[in-house]
């Protein structure tokens, strides 16, 4: 079973091919990004996709964050439950990012 893991990570879209196609701050800002919410705790789950980056909770994948990369920003979407509708924002600065760590914070704490 570790071998379909080790020869699923090969396979899979690695983190540092969004890093490739953003400018700075933007690059900068998605590696302070990352290693903020995979601080939250243990049970915080990374799936890198082709065009976004999720955050998801525990094995149960409940995602409570989703970042698009686009050429000089970050597009956050921030989910606190199934039912509820997510917040969008628009990060270019690292005032941006520190306005909406708090959100994220919540969302994490929140999604169930």
């Amino acid at each position: 079973m570790s071998n379909f893991a080790v020869d699923y990570n090969k396979s899979a879209i690695q983190f540092e091919s969004h890093l490739e196609k953003l400018k700075e701050p933007a690059k900068t800002l998605m590696i302070d990004l990352r290693n903020f919410v995979k601080s939250l705790g243990d049970n915080v789950i990374e799936e890198v996709r082709p065009h976004r980056v999720i955050y998801a909770k525990g094995l149960t994948f409940r995602i409570f964050l989703d970042i698009q990369p686009i050429n000089d920003s970050l597009i956050i979407s921030i989910r606190l439950g199934r039912n509820k509708p997510s917040m969008i924002q628009t990060i270019k600065t690292p005032q941006d990012l520190e306005n909406i760590k708090k959100e994220i914070v919540t969302a994490y704490k929140t999604i169930q």
